[in-house]
């Protein structure tokens, strides 16, 4: 979910373990030219998600690395079906108002730029809890948790499934 840390704690989590950090956003951007916002002006979301399931699968096909999503990828089952295959799945698993402080003053986020985003977020996080919980692994954030404290956290989700850091 936008806002859950995962480009933070992604980060500091391929510091710990010597990997590279990647962003699909990012990577999106640098391709493009543009930024998500932009894209999704002119091209619109159904292009975005297209190109975003082709840079996902490139970058989980590369060496070892910790890929950061945007918060709308894991809802594509294409894209859900890629990383199951190429890796594991992290859920930072943050709660809607913890999600709303870290958000709500930021103009970057084009899926809130609606008449009322904190409602628009609710919605979202309401409709994609259910599939996010579909993934590997489940790291609960709560508002006291440093970026630290989360890579922590997810390193030890990450230690009870040995062949998870076997290859690394």
């Amino acid at each position: 979910m936008m806002g859950a840390g995962k480009t933070a704690v992604g980060k500091a989590l391929a510091a710990r373990l010597g990997v590279q950090f990647r962003d699909s956003d990012a990577e999106i951007e640098s391709a493009a030219a543009r930024s998500i916002s932009e894209i999704f002006a002119r091209d619109g979301e159904a292009f975005f998600r297209c190109r975003e399931t082709e840079v996902i699968s490139r970058l989980l096909s590369a060496e070892c690395s910790i890929l950061s999503t945007g918060g709308g990828a894991f809802l594509q089952e294409r894209n859900r079906a890629v990383i199951a295959d190429k890796g594991v799945s992290v859920w930072l698993n943050a709660d809607l108002p913890l999600l709303w402080s870290r958000v709500k003053n930021k103009d970057t986020r084009p899926l809130l730029r609606t008449p009322d985003p904190r409602a628009t977020l609710r919605e979202l996080y309401e409709t994609r809890v259910p599939i996010y919980a579909l993934a590997d692994i489940e790291v609960v954030s709560h508002t006291g948790y440093s970026v630290e404290t989360m890579a922590t956290r997810v390193m030890e989700a990450l230690a009870a499934r040995p062949h998870v850091l076997e290859s690394i």
